[in-house]
């Protein structure tokens, strides 16, 4: 361990938003100091400074009470008030944290004893919003709230948030614990509690000035994934990345072959549902299985994620979210990224969308006004209206839990509540200017701005490759949508079909009839999906013509 000053003994060992990449030597020289090195954010802000990263030029400004240090990373030498300072040791980055001199530090603020500072843990901003938000106290827990998310965060709301939750998840038992992550975009730390349901997930999105931005609960979801077969480690180096800017900025990860490149590349969007970039779904990780499979045969590919994960409250808030918004925006950013990438081949970016993903690709097609998209591939995505396949959807799973002799009453009492859903929603006298005054699946305003939007119709009037894929043993996105897709783009001769016997939603092949129990079990992407899309993409876009399935 990296050796701490005692005012953070009890603090909880975990990365700090200056996270950084961190060479092993560096971790070495650390721990071999004899000089007290402290986390230099955690300390800083417990006795009230404010800490902010500059990446173009390496350096980290501390401000409080008019005072200015500007630090260096790997330098001995500070800046005090514009006077140069020199360190007993340089700034350096161990753990994902940048450690300073912790007397220097104190010294330079004129922190003279310890016991007039609390301990990081209890400091944290993060703590502190929890502790007003389980209290009721709305307006205490907003003023760690960002002035940007104040709108989605307001006081009323927070006074009753958590009592809202624990209603359906209900009481929290004893202390929470505490780990935390860093992406590109925010400081993530998530408190898990226990209560008499289930373990239940709260994530607080921290930015780069420790202010609550966002955040994030669910059901504590245990994952038993297992990397694939085909994943070659050696074959592959991954590169935190940021999709767009700004106040919805999101964090992504950049899979990149080994090698020089420039390599064609493949931005992956995700389906329905609050996913993160591996589109994590039960023990499965689509996202990451496609990663690794194409960058092992030379492909890159871009995952992130998706705004509804990152910036849940703020997405909750837009009274006019809309698909656009939530899926077709992100994709094209993130083909810009693709295009600024000196590895990436910019005349040759694809972009891949599995089950709303490969619902929006028609918008996103017509999104691509510069003509940057080299060719788009579908990975059960529904042909037809979103209404339609919801109670299509339902009706299939009705009748595979009947063939497998299971009851199915639970089944059908939701297959109710979702057709009634789409009924609504179908009924013209609805429109966004009017919605039902009581429709149960918000926002409604996302549901009627879309109620009269056809994919394949669209798709019908557009060009440049499609690769469209479906499994054969999906009830999410069934194969009466597939053959959609193909009548109604019969006329056009840039298209490529292929359907795969016992392949599930999540792009898996398994042996039974799906219905969703088998997500919880550990499941890869088929490998011959990631070999079809290979051959797709690196062959111009078109697959040989021999084999069962496979149509142009």
């Amino acid at each position: 361990m990296t050796q701490r000053s005692p005012w953070f003994k009890n603090a909880a060992a975990a990365t700090l938003a200056l996270s950084l990449a961190l060479p092993s030597a560096s971790v070495l020289a650390a721990k071999q100091s004899a000089t007290a090195l402290v986390p230099l954010r955690e300390t800083a802000e417990s006795f009230g400074a404010q800490v902010h990263w500059e990446s173009s030029s390496a350096t980290i400004l501390v401000t409080k009470d008019g005072h200015k240090l500007v630090l260096t990373l790997g330098s001995a030498e500070a800046l005090l008030d514009g006077k140069h300072v020199a360190l007993e040791e340089p700034v350096r980055i161990a753990e994902g944290r940048a450690l300073v001199d912790a007397e220097f530090l104190a010294e330079a603020f004129k922190v003279k004893d310890s016991a007039q500072t609390e301990t990081a843990e209890a400091r944290d901003h993060a703590d502190l919003f929890l502790e007003a938000l389980l209290a009721g106290n709305g307006a205490e827990a907003a003023k760690y709230v960002s002035a940007s998310s104040a709108y989605a965060l307001p006081a009323a709301m927070l006074d009753s948030l958590w009592a809202n939750y624990e209603a359906v998840f209900g009481k929290a038992v004893g202390a929470p614990s505490k780990s935390e992550t860093v992406n590109q975009v925010h400081r993530n730390v998530t408190y898990t509690f226990q209560t008499s349901a289930v373990p239940v997930n709260l994530t607080l999105r921290l930015n780069a000035a420790g202010e609550i931005d966002d955040m994030y609960i669910a059901a504590q979801a245990n994952s038993a994934y297992q990397k694939p077969a085909y994943e070659d480690a050696a074959a592959y180096i991954e590169r935190e990345v940021t999709i767009g800017e700004g106040a919805m900025a999101l964090p992504g990860t950049l899979t990149l072959p080994a090698g020089d490149g420039p390599f064609p590349a493949i931005v992956l969007v995700h389906g329905s549902g609050t996913n993160d970039r591996d589109e994590t779904i039960g023990s499965a990780k689509p996202f990451r299985d496609l990663a690794v499979g194409l960058a092992a045969q030379g492909i890159a590919v871009l995952r992130y994620d998706k705004v509804t994960y990152e910036h849940t409250f703020k997405v909750a808030a837009d009274s006019k979210f809309t698909l656009k918004k939530e899926t077709v925006d992100d994709a094209l950013k993130a083909v810009e990224l693709l295009k600024r990438t000196p590895e990436v081949d910019a005349s040759r970016i694809f972009v891949a969308g599995h089950s709303q993903g490969g619902y929006a690709m028609p918008l996103i097609t017509a999104g691509d006004a510069n003509g940057d998209i080299a060719g788009t591939i579908l990975l059960s995505g529904p042909s037809g209206k979103f209404a339609d396949v919801l109670t299509e959807q339902q009706a299939e799973l009705v009748s595979r839990v009947k063939q497998l002799g299971l009851d199915p009453a639970p089944y059908e009492q939701q297959a109710a509540v979702y057709t009634s859903i789409a009924a609504m929603v179908n009924d013209p006298q609805y429109t966004v200017d009017h919605m039902p005054e009581q429709f149960p699946a918000q926002p409604a305003y996302w549901w009627f701005e879309q109620k009269n939007y056809v994919p394949a119709e669209l798709a019908k009037q557009q060009s440049g490759p499609m690769l469209i894929l479906q499994g054969e043993n999906d009830w999410q996105v069934t194969m009466k949508q597939f053959e959609s897709w193909k009548a109604a783009l019969q006329n056009r001769n840039d298209v490529t079909f292929k359907s795969y016997p016992q392949v599930n939603h999540l792009l898996a092949k398994v042996n039974s009839l799906s219905t969703g129990a088998e997500y919880a079990q550990p499941s890869n992407v088929s490998k011959e999906i990631i070999d079809d899309i290979a051959a797709w993409v690196c062959s111009g876009c078109s697959l040989p013509q021999p084999g069962a399935g496979t149509k142009k």
